[in-house]
């Protein structure tokens, strides 16, 4: 299903905006559990970018083993990329949960800061998954043909 679009393989067009957007949801996530005054400003954009990023991670692994039909297996880099949901999936529970707690009128303290420290574990465990999971990636389309020798 997520093939090609216009004769263009689809995984490296959904997997700039992975790259991209999963990012931005884990320095947001961090940044909303670490300054408690940005969480009812910029939560809702954190979530947003979080849940949108987390639809496409599926789009990305989907259009992925429809290119290594194409290309060949790409070794370590698919079974990292089939991980990286269940990080996403955690960034986005833990910061919707984060926001929707600060918003509640009777929301204790201290589930906020658990909640909040627990947010933070997690996005820099999905910014290290998603740097192992690029990082393989790139090594996997490019290893073989830059070289770090000077010209």
């Amino acid at each position: 299903m997520f093939d090609l679009f216009n004769g263009l393989p689809i995984h490296p067009l959904v997997v700039h905006a992975v790259v991209v957007l999963l990012p931005l949801a884990v320095v947001g996530t961090a940044a909303i559990a670490l300054r408690p005054a940005w969480r009812r400003p910029y939560g809702h954009l954190v979530v947003g970018c979080a849940a949108v990023a987390t639809a496409l991670v599926p789009v990305a692994t989907s259009s992925g083993e429809e290119l290594e039909h194409r290309v060949g297996d790409p070794g370590r880099h698919a079974a990292l990329g089939d991980q990286l949901i269940w990080f996403a999936v955690a960034l986005l529970a833990t910061s919707a949960l984060l926001v929707w707690l600060d918003r509640r009128a009777d929301g204790g303290r201290t589930a906020v800061r658990v909640v909040a420290a627990v947010a933070l574990v997690s996005a820099v465990a999905a910014g290290v998954q998603v740097y192992r999971v690029g990082d393989s990636g790139a090594r996997a389309a490019w290893g073989d043909q830059v070289t770090s020798a000077a010209r």
